[in-house]
């Protein structure tokens, strides 16, 4: 049976990006991987019930960039439940005190969901999600 077991991210700062999933969603930051020869480093980060993120830098090519936040075609956000309401409430005050930018709510969507959608520092779309 097929699941997922992690996505991938380019990112310009690796360490300041896994810090983030770390301080907000305590996700455990794991070791440093690096190919010299390929002009490559990554690290993933691991949540507690199941996929993870897998970090990446490289200096040998440019991958795409778009504008932060941006809705585009292909992969377009990360979804992470909370598991509540108050979890996300509580969260969406304490990054707005820490000056993350917050796109849209919390709220609940036409479909049933209760959300807050945020970026992470690299401007990558995050739902938040009960």
């Amino acid at each position: 049976m097929a699941r997922i077991e992690h996505i991938a991210l380019w990112v310009d700062d690796i360490d300041r990006i896994c810090a983030f999933y770390a301080q907000y969603f305590n996700a455990v930051i794991g070791p440093l991987y690096e190919n010299v020869a390929k002009g490559f480093t990554s690290r993933f980060v691991s949540f507690a019930s199941g996929p993870r993120i897998e970090v990446m830098r490289t200096t040998t090519m440019s991958p795409v960039r778009h504008e932060a936040g941006a809705q585009r075609m292909g992969l377009t956000h990360l979804a992470l439940s909370l598991g509540s309401e108050a979890a996300v409430d509580a969260l969406i005050i304490v990054m707005k005190q820490a000056g993350v930018a917050i796109v849209d709510g919390p709220r609940r969507t036409g479909d049933g969901y209760y959300e807050a959608v945020i970026l992470d520092p690299e401007g990558n779309r995050i739902e938040l999600m009960a």
